[in-house]
């Protein structure tokens, strides 16, 4: 007995199989519309956490943007039969099988930041899935896209803002604006396309498709030979002595640091990259500025002080901003949050440490680069709940300097 071919709204023929699986996609979609708001505010939050690194890393990115898929697209791929047996649905289980129910888009403008984008959605969640998607059809190979599935690590989600978005799995994808670009355009002329594409427009895909990832690669070559000029005059300016023409960046740290206290082959580059973040949260626009800031202080003293032997070379810059700065330096830390004053755990550490380098004998200074801000905190302004926790813990957790 065959089964029963009836034509749908369409015209087309339908069996009752095909009847069953969008009968089912239709119940999903019901159901995926019943928490689709859960998901809108689970892509948001990781959209917020990736833009927050990026700011700290200083990562520069044409845009992240961040959605919960549409219900009707949902449906769409709920119908979808299996590969191996058209007469059932691909997925048996939609809401738990689909992973892009939440996504999040980071377009990048070169290559080279692709990579970093990727080392950071590694550090910030747990990645489930990483997939290089490069077309291997002729007429597509300008689309590539890095696409994540990732989910909040269990640490994370003990925290109140995020418990709710506990065991769920978006999809993050990652490209260029070149790669974006062609893909967006692509898609559009495809799905206006009634039939196959004639071949001479498939042609002429292919020809755009090569220039789009010779632009690519261009692109980036010319970003890292103006990186490497900008660099190279830095350094020069540094061992000119000519610092108030030197930029904050982790090139020209790293060159005036070694200068000053010697080098140090430990520090990573994302260690300079942290303490430029910190001389800008601090106000410091150029090398001159933190040359006058500590430029009276003895690293190696306060190092042997605090820790007993000399440490490494940011550890002990990090020091000498400390006391020269004195609370400058701790109520204008980027790790200070003036939105929540009990999570602020790490300034009576410092604090102490301050009051340590007094007893010892040293001068602390109060510097203030130029712009420093001016909404920064003061320990008047502190909840006594920190204080008090001290008061019970008085180690309390370590700080590294």
């Amino acid at each position: 007995m065959t089964d029963q071919v009836l034509p749908d709204e369409s015209g087309d023929l339908v069996t009752d199989e095909m009847e069953s699986i969008k009968h089912a996609a239709y119940k999903a979609r019901n159901e995926y519309v019943a928490v689709r708001s859960l998901y809108e505010d689970f892509a948001r939050s990781l959209a917020a956490v990736l833009e927050n690194c990026f700011s700290a890393n200083q990562v520069s990115v044409h845009s992240v943007t961040f959605h919960a898929k549409d219900p009707a697209s949902f449906e769409r791929k709920a119908c979808q039969p299996s590969s191996d047996d058209p007469t059932v649905p691909k997925y048996q289980d939609p809401i738990e099988e689909i992973s892009d129910k939440a996504g999040v888009r980071i377009i990048t403008y070169f290559l080279s930041t692709v990579d970093i984008v990727s080392r950071i959605i590694a550090e910030q969640f747990d990645v489930i899935e990483q997939v290089s998607k490069v077309s291997s059809e002729p007429d597509r190979l300008g689309y590539q896209s890095v696409h994540y599935l990732i989910k909040y690590s269990d640490a994370r989600t003990t925290l109140p803002e995020y418990c709710s978005f506990s065991g769920l799995v978006a999809e993050i994808q990652v490209r260029t604006i070149l790669q974006h670009a062609w893909a967006e355009i692509e898609h559009d002329i495809q799905y206006k396309a009634v039939g196959t594409l004639p071949s001479r427009v498939r042609r002429r895909f292919a020809a755009l498709a090569g220039l789009i990832e010779i632009a690519d690669r261009e692109f980036q070559a010319i970003e890292d030979e103006d990186r490497a000029v900008r660099e190279e005059e830095a350094r020069r300016n540094v061992d000119l002595g000519q610092l108030d023409k030197v930029e904050i960046t982790s090139d020209s740290l790293r060159a005036f640091l070694n200068r000053k206290y010697g080098a140090d082959g430990r520090m990573s580059d994302s260690s300079y990259d942290w303490k430029v973040h910190l001389l800008q949260r601090l106000g410091f626009t150029n090398l001159a500025e933190v040359e006058e800031c500590i430029s009276s202080i003895n690293d190696s003293v306060l190092s042997r002080m605090l820790h007993g032997a000399r440490q490494s070379q940011l550890t002990r810059f990090e020091l000498v901003l400390l006391a020269s700065m004195g609370e400058n330096y701790v109520f204008a830390h980027p790790w200070v949050d003036a939105s929540d004053t009990d999570r602020n755990w790490h300034i009576p550490l410092e604090l102490k440490r301050l009051d340590e380098l007094r007893d010892a004998g040293v001068e602390i200074g109060n510097y203030r680069p130029p712009g420093y801000p001016e909404t920064t905190l003061r320990a008047s302004d502190l909840s006594t709940t920190i204080w008090d926790r001290q008061e019970e813990d008085p180690a309390g957790p370590s700080l590294s300097f």
